[in-house]
């Protein structure tokens, strides 16, 4: 059997398209029919070699999708072919195949344990989770990374309740996310930042009280008058840099206000913190994932979106077929798409859903 993938040759060049041989499943592996899978800045510094170093090269990548279970291998009692999966990077239970590598015409290609930019891809066990057969599997894909990292962020890490305020610097993926769970705990404020007034108009629709583009508006300064000079109870940062982080840090409250880190900086990056925030009581931590654990999150996420509390759909910005690929990337990494997807039923490029 075949697939064809997404393939990095070389850092700081374009995806290439390959078609690869499925290997026979080890213990513990699954095989999938990809649906859709979502597209992360997390791939973007990967391919633009600011990770560091890659010694695995040439590989696949994709850490979020959704789709079908065609085949399961030895040992496996979590799912069986035919069952609809959410696939993310976040580890659940089950098998952990940490590796494997396909075969192709250009030779030997790594793969992590998880990979979706393919339209089959082999994965392990803990890295699938079941979900309804009428959950759909273009809003599924999004359960993979962007709402477990952003709404987990907003429900596990920060604990937000009702009534509190929320800041979210960078309202791609994770940013709407954070803003969607932050709406759906009853947060009375809630303030976009971005530097796209289309992204702060999303963030509105899914729940934002107050929008501000940074290239117009000082971000603290507007905060700071939004909350009488208070300060949020919660700041969240999902755009990944370091004049965000800093600006997020500094927009909470003393006393005990919270900023989270969500986004990632280049390999070797650093921020700068006033100690003495520190000492008036504003704390700062990273998420590793919302602190999601799958197996109880996703079909909790799952059942809110069917049950129309959690709008899903209302985050996809744009879908584009597998051939694209490189086009999505480059389209994230300009910040004109909130959260994008790979349809691999090869709808038409860059189609606006």
């Amino acid at each position: 059997m075949q697939t064809e993938a997404a393939v990095l040759f070389e850092l700081n060049q374009p995806l290439r398209l390959l078609t690869l041989t499925i290997p026979d499943l080890k213990p513990g592996q699954v095989l999938v029919e990809v649906a859709y899978s979502g597209v992360c800045h997390s791939q973007l510094l990967e391919m633009r070699g600011k990770r560091g170093p890659d010694h695995f090269l040439p590989h696949t990548l994709g850490h979020e999708g959704s789709g079908t279970v065609l085949e399961v291998g030895p040992g496996i009692t979590k799912v069986k072919p035919g069952d609809r999966v959410v696939l993310s990077w976040i580890k659940g239970s089950g098998a952990n195949v940490p590796s494997l590598v396909y075969q192709s015409l250009e030779g030997p290609i790594n793969s992590g344990a998880i990979s979706t930019f393919m339209r089959r891809t082999v994965t392990c066990e803990n890295r699938i989770t079941t979900i309804p057969p009428r959950m759909p599997l273009r809003e599924a894909a999004l359960l993979g990374c962007a709402i477990p990292t952003g709404a987990g962020i907003v429900l596990n890490t920060a604990r937000v309740r009702a009534g509190n305020s929320v800041a979210v610097f960078g309202v791609g993926g994770i940013g709407l996310s954070a803003v969607l769970a932050a709406n759906l705990v009853n947060a009375t404020t809630i303030i976009a930042i971005d530097v796209f007034d289309e992204k702060l108009e999303q963030a509105h629709r899914v729940g934002a009280s107050h929008q501000i583009n940074a290239r117009q508006q000082d971000p603290l300064a507007t905060i700071l008058e939004i909350t009488c000079g208070r300060g949020v109870d919660y700041a969240i940062e999902a755009a990944g840099k370091r004049e965000t982080m800093e600006a997020a840090f500094q927009a909470v409250r003393d006393s005990g206000g919270l900023c989270v880190l969500a986004g990632n900086l280049p390999h070797g990056e650093r921020i700068s913190l006033d100690p003495f925030d520190l000492i008036r009581g504003k704390r700062i931590v990273g998420s590793w994932g919302g602190e999601t654990d799958p197996d109880r999150d996703i079909p909790r996420y799952a059942e809110l979106h069917l049950s129309g509390v959690l709008r899903l759909d209302a985050l996809t910005t744009r879908c584009y077929r597998l051939a694209d690929i490189n086009r999505a990337l480059d389209d994230l990494e300009q910040g004109v798409v909130g959260r994008a997807l790979i349809d691999m039923a090869d709808s038409q490029p860059g189609q606006v859903v």
